[in-house]
């Protein structure tokens, strides 16, 4: 079967349920009950997202979501933002180093939070020199998009870490 690439030229999207989008081809097939899910979800966050069905069989392929029309691409983005659901941390307010763990106190866009480290070279990524990808010992993840947008405490109890 030949891979079917999705963009505002041949496709329109619906959206079905939290994560779910129904698709309609512009030659009138419908294709629903369609989640999206990205190909590199750390490196590519807008681009190669898959639309697979209720089996998991791909469907079709959003090379780049900025090749869909603003409503269409709202659509994805949000399905997205609810299957990928990674708190934002926005601010560290202490970071306390342990023999054997890290503690991070943090403030997310979801409330407070406390993140127990136990590896710090496989919890703690700098990603692009800017974005930061935290997994904690339960193997919740936590992102900074950016670091620089961080206030200067937080910059600096997080700079010995990376």
């Amino acid at each position: 079967m030949n891979r079917l690439y999705v963009d505002s030229n041949n496709a329109r999207f619906k959206r079905r349920g939290l994560t779910t989008v129904d698709m309609e081809l512009y030659d009138g097939t419908v294709i629903e009950n369609l989640e999206p899910r990205r190909l590199f979800p750390i490196s590519a966050q807008t681009r190669y997202i898959s639309l697979l069905d209720i089996d998991l069989n791909e469907k079709g392929l959003i090379r780049n979501i900025d090749d869909l029309v603003n409503d269409d691409k709202k659509i994805i983005l949000e399905c997205l933002a609810q299957y990928y659901l990674i708190p934002k941390i926005t601010r560290i307010n202490n970071i306390d180093d342990q023999r054997s763990k890290i503690y991070f106190d943090v403030e997310t866009d979801r409330g407070h939070r406390v993140i127990e480290i136990t590896h710090l070279v496989h919890q703690v990524k700098l990603l692009q020199d800017t974005r930061v990808l935290i997994r904690d010992a339960n193997d919740n993840r936590y992102e900074i998009p950016d670091i620089h947008e961080l206030d200067k405490h937080s910059r600096v109890s997080l700079d010995f870490y990376l």
